[in-house]
């Protein structure tokens, strides 16, 4: 097997946005008054419960796609859902960044880069 290093990366963004999604579809209410406080001072506090639909969306693809991808690797040494999992999962955490950013949320910005480099090793990976 030759894919190690790639379905650990998958089975990280599974588990990080598989989690956070559900997290969301549980406490969609909490997740959404406590967005509401965050971004009170930015453009995105009107925008709050579309921008949370989508990045849930985008969270709940990527960890189904991480998941899918996995199978296609093990399965058939397929490379492409996963690497179209890491170019999504790529694009979701840059949304996030930029709520955080926006937010003046820098620790938090800076927990999504920790998240961001494997990904974006990742993407070096299988292209």
């Amino acid at each position: 097997m030759n894919y190690f290093a790639e379905i650990i990366l998958l089975a990280f963004l599974a588990i990080a946005f598989l989690q956070s999604g559900l997290d969301k579809i549980t406490d969609w209410i909490g997740n959404v008054e406590w967005l509401k406080s965050h971004f009170s001072k930015t453009i995105l506090k009107n925008q709050v419960p579309l921008s949370l639909g989508i990045i849930l969306t985008l969270e709940m693809i990527s960890g189904i796609l991480a998941v899918i991808g996995i199978v296609s690797l093990l399965k058939n040494g397929n490379t492409e859902i996963a690497l179209i999992t890491a170019v999504i999962s790529s694009v979701t955490l840059l949304m996030l960044l930029l709520g955080q950013r926006m937010a003046k949320d820098y620790d938090g910005a800076r927990t999504i880069v920790i998240y961001l480099i494997p990904t974006v090793f990742l993407v070096y990976l299988l292209q």
